[in-house]
């Protein structure tokens, strides 16, 4: 089972923000499309987006850069699949790329009634790849203090 993929293209004047730059609604785009077609890879059918977390901008991303937008499965729960998105460029006449972006998307595998199901579980093969599962269940542990205290908010708007 494939737990990794690749996107490669360049970024477009369409892509464009008020600073001249890649705007960030684009790069989030991206980075749902390659972390859903890796999640549905993955759990070899549909997957909805539960949660979307700590995005990183650390660096633009410049108009008619190479943009590269790793995905990769980093931990499954029972229907979940925890994917970590990291998100490179550089200019068509360097070499080296430098990452532009990284956070973690959380799908759930559903079927055909839009009812969670089972997935494919993921174990970790290499040192890296553990490191990677204690990560994602670090999150998660972050993740419940987060709606605790969003918790009282969340109320009022709904």
């Amino acid at each position: 089972m494939q737990d990794k993929i690749t996107f490669q293209f360049v970024s477009e004047p369409t892509d464009v923000n008020f600073g001249g730059k890649v705007h960030g609604g684009a790069v989030m785009k991206w980075i749902d499309q390659a972390a859903y077609a890796c999640a549905s890879t993955w759990s070899e059918g549909y997957c909805v987006t539960v949660y979307v977390g700590g995005i990183r901008f650390f660096k633009p991303i410049h108009i008619g850069s190479l943009v590269k937008i790793q995905a990769r499965v980093i931990y499954t729960g029972k229907s979940s699949i925890h994917i970590g998105v990291d998100v490179f460029s550089r200019k068509m006449s360097e070499h080296k790329y430098e990452k532009t972006t990284h956070c973690v998307i959380v799908f759930v595998s559903v079927d055909e009634n839009g009812k969670s199901k089972p997935t494919n579980q993921w174990i970790p093969n290499t040192e890296r790849e553990t490191q990677l599962q204690q990560y994602a269940i670090r999150l998660m542990e972050l993740r419940k203090d987060i709606e605790v205290e969003m918790g009282p908010h969340l109320k009022d708007l709904f």
